[in-house]
């Protein structure tokens, strides 16, 4: 993958922004493997890959201060201008949220020592279409930003909605059942957490795709281009 699709006359200019992309897609690419091991754990009540994930994020925030140091030399030694300069700057943004990512995985995958010792929920086949939502929009703005094409990202965007939506049905359905059987209190509380952690996932690929439009067209979606509701 690289950042930029046109050639550099600086040959060592080009080798480091194609590092660069190199890493931001490794990056991306762990994160992706997190998000889909926590939401397995929770649903799973398997606390089993906690260690993993905790190794995997530790590793994405040392890809994280690596992009933020090559970033740092690019601006210091080639002074990018016009494309090149979104290349680096939405690189940054865009390392920042898969960081934030992988925080959140390993905050859910967390949750599963809790809810082991509660018997399993009937709203936990909910959680799992929510993560399985959350993951394909991570998934999607990922391959945008490896094939440089703004489509996929758009459709991120546009398709927020329906993250929310599902967010929104289970944190209703969640405290519904919790006002009706206070033995749920315990258990829907983490729940919740867990929601509440993937709705944010969404909001992270949401602002990646708006990062890789910007990279792509120098221009930021307008919100005025969202369907209505």
């Amino acid at each position: 993958m690289a950042l930029s699709k046109h050639a550099h006359i600086v040959t060592a200019y080009g080798e480091e922004l194609d590092k660069l992309a190199d890493e931001l897609a490794r990056m991306g690419g762990l994160v992706e493997m997190q998000l889909v091991a926590a939401v397995d754990a929770v649903v799973r009540r398997d606390a089993s890959v906690v260690p993993d994930v905790r190794k995997r994020e530790a590793q994405v925030n040392a890809m994280q201060v690596d992009i933020e140091r090559r970033v740092i030399r690019l601006f210091a030694l080639r002074q990018p201008l016009a494309t090149d300069l979104r290349m680096t700057i939405s690189a940054l943004r865009i390392a920042s949220d898969l960081e934030r990512v992988g925080d959140l995985a390993k905050n859910i995958a967390y949750r599963s020592k809790d809810l082991n010792t509660f018997a399993p929920l009937a709203v936990l086949d909910r959680v799992e279409r929510l993560g399985e939502i959350v993951a394909k929009q991570l998934h999607e703005v990922l391959d945008a930003l490896s094939s440089f094409d703004v489509e996929p990202a758009i459709r991120v965007w546009r398709n927020d909605d329906e993250v929310d939506e599902h967010y929104n049905s289970l944190i209703r359905e969640m405290l519904l059942s919790m006002a009706d059987n206070p033995a749920l209190v315990g258990p829907g509380a983490h729940i919740l957490f867990v929601a509440k952690n993937l709705e944010r996932v969404g909001d992270h690929a949401t602002n990646v795709a708006e990062a890789i439009h910007y990279m792509v067209t120098a221009e930021a979606l307008d919100p005025s281009d969202q369907p209505p509701r």
